[in-house]
């Protein structure tokens, strides 16, 4: 199991697939952990792509101070980790919190990307995200990892993947209490204390980028995604259908596929990004479609959009 350094902290990461290969980076989201990326490993290094996935400063086997965390931290990790992969193209992702780090390295360190992917993400904190924010670490700090995690699962996923799994999500959770410290993911929330919004800087990311929002998202909605779409130049929004903020986990399969033809149409020269607004398929292998034209995708239900 390898370990990057961090001043005084170990980073657990992992880096599989050929060498020559193209590199896709995935950056967790608060709760998880490096293993959760696993169905995405195998089907990037099936279409011939080299994947690095770790933990976070203060997740999983990476080391988890309890105090003293800043997202500035967790930049410098993941440029360290891309420093270790060569000179090839390399393909970002980020899931959440693991999407606004992957923001703030494309704006800071841009140059070094072929592709970004930021999901279920947002560049600002809405005041309904940052009361949500506010609400999940009080749970945190007055019940535990197990109550965030009972918090965050409904918030997260659809019936469909939580009714068959009723009654074994204390074993779900379990692996959550067993790799996650309370403190140390209470100290990951609070970076975001004096977080400042990343949307003046957007513009400079001159990296293609696919962003991917659920379509029933609950904690970073369309409007936090749209801000995205307008702000980075080579940008496109695709709409998962039927999913939630956690797609990376219920719909892997679809994401996986969504990732690696992004990165060959990329590689191919054949990206288009043109600030569209797309609607993916429901399984992987789908052709994308654009949104019907003239209606307001920022809506929930099919309102003409307004003309200027």
């Amino acid at each position: 199991m390898p370990f990057l350094s961090h001043g005084s902290y170990r980073i657990r990461y992992e880096l599989d697939g050929p060498a020559a290969g193209p590199a896709y980076v995935l950056v967790n989201g608060l709760t998880q952990y490096s293993e959760l990326w696993g169905t995405y490993r195998d089907a990037l290094i099936a279409r011939h792509f080299r994947v690095a996935t770790f933990d976070l400063l203060g997740q999983g086997v990476s080391d988890k101070p309890a105090l003293f965390i800043d997202q500035d931290d967790h930049v410098a990790v993941l440029h360290r980790l891309i420093g270790e992969l060569g000179d090839g193209p390399v393909f970002l992702g980020g899931i959440s919190f693991g999407g606004l780090i992957a923001l703030r390295y494309a704006i800071e360190h841009g140059a070094r990307l072929s592709g970004l992917v930021p999901m279920s993400c947002f560049a600002e904190l809405s005041p309904q995200l940052l009361l949500i924010g506010n609400a999940l670490r009080t749970g945190l700090i007055l019940g535990g990892t197990s109550y965030l995690q009972d918090l965050l699962l409904p918030m997260n996923l659809s019936d469909q993947w939580l009714k068959p799994l009723l009654d074994k999500l204390d074993s779900v959770k379990r692996q959550g209490w067993l790799v996650n410290d309370v403190y140390a993911l209470q100290n990951l929330m609070e970076s975001f204390l004096d977080f400042q919004p990343l949307t003046p800087l957007l513009s400079a990311i001159a990296a293609p980028t696919m962003i991917l929002n659920g379509e029933f998202d609950f904690l970073t909605p369309r409007a936090l995604h749209e801000t995205l779409r307008v702000e980075i130049p080579d940008s496109a929004l695709v709409i998962i259908p039927k999913a939630y903020h956690a797609f990376t986990l219920e719909k892997a399969a679809l994401t996986a596929d969504l990732l690696a033809r992004f990165a060959e149409d990329v590689m191919a020269g054949r990206w288009q990004g043109n600030k569209q607004v797309l609607i993916a398929p429901d399984e992987a292998g789908g052709d994308l479609s654009p949104f019907p034209d003239g209606y307001d995708h920022l809506r929930a239900i099919p309102v003409p959009r307004a003309t200027t």
